[in-house]
């Protein structure tokens, strides 16, 4: 076991895995902004008045930042900017796109294989992976980290008995835990340039669907227990966790495809 923890760290480090890892935390990072302008701008053709959205503001985030987005949000829920969506959504893509190709050069290092000739095809291979990964980031947010909340609101205002809120707040980590675990075994069969089966790519998947897991709780973790903190001292303190949160995530990423492919070469040289 320690020789395989070794031979796992030596080939961590000559692959860079630090630096793509943070390479892609930072592209995940700036995608959020376009794509929180596509969200906004989408608000606006859907059955929601300006006010709905603003009082949702004033709940969730600090004063001075509630009063400063006030116009901003008015004026982009009050007119419909086909533009803005449009820009908000490309943008979003290349963006993350660009940290799914980090991930696809880092696999590919693991490996021991070339990076794929096409332009076009790593491209392409690029955003159907960002497409999965945002389902994995959705499925996070949603069950993961803000579930609990959806729990209380259910209890709240649809008078759910807390008996059955408690079944949701068992169930949310073991649904996010399958969609999680399809979508990295779809990205470490796919991303390779080379032929794999499902069943060699699982020991990887496995790992990082459990550290997303864990990762996405001590983030819930923050977001449950640490919001007077982000009242009293702004958003940036949620940034830096927010930041922290997709580097590790990336990292685990990384590790799951060092994984596979020392699996995979050690099959091959027996």
């Amino acid at each position: 076991m320690i020789a395989y923890i070794k031979l796992l760290w030596g080939q961590f480090l000559r692959d860079d895995a630090l630096g793509l890892a943070a390479q892609c935390s930072y592209f995940f990072l700036l995608s959020i902004f376009p794509f929180l302008i596509f969200v906004i701008s989408l608000l606006g053709y859907l059955p929601f008045t300006t006010q709905d959205v603003i009082a949702l503001v004033h709940e969730y985030t600090p004063v001075a930042v509630a009063g400063w987005l006030e116009d901003t949000l008015s004026s982009l829920l009050d007119v419909k900017r086909g533009g803005t969506l449009s820009f908000g959504l490309i943008f979003s893509l290349v963006s993350a796109s660009a940290a799914m190709n980090a991930i696809v050069l880092a696999v590919n290092k693991a490996y021991g294989l070339p990076e794929r000739k096409s332009f076009i095809h790593s491209r392409f291979l690029a955003v159907m992976l960002t497409i999965g990964m945002l389902i994995v980031i959705a499925s996070a947010l949603v069950l993961s980290v803000f579930g609990h909340y959806i729990g209380d609101w259910m209890h709240a205002h649809v008078h759910i008995p807390m008996t059955h809120v408690d079944v949701w707040n068992n169930l949310r980590w073991i649904v996010n835990f399958i969609i999680v675990s399809i979508v990295f075994i779809g990205i470490y069969y796919i991303a390779p340039n080379t032929c794999l089966t499902c069943k060699s790519v699982l020991p990887g998947a496995l790992f990082a669907s459990v550290g997303w897991q864990a990762t996405s709780l001590g983030f819930s973790y923050y977001v449950n227990n640490f919001t007077s903190y982000s009242t009293t001292y702004g958003s940036l303190g949620g940034v830096i966790v927010l930041m922290t949160w997709f580097y590790i995530s990336a990292l685990l990423i990384i590790v799951g495809g060092e994984i596979n492919a020392l699996r995979h070469i050690r099959l091959q040289k027996n």
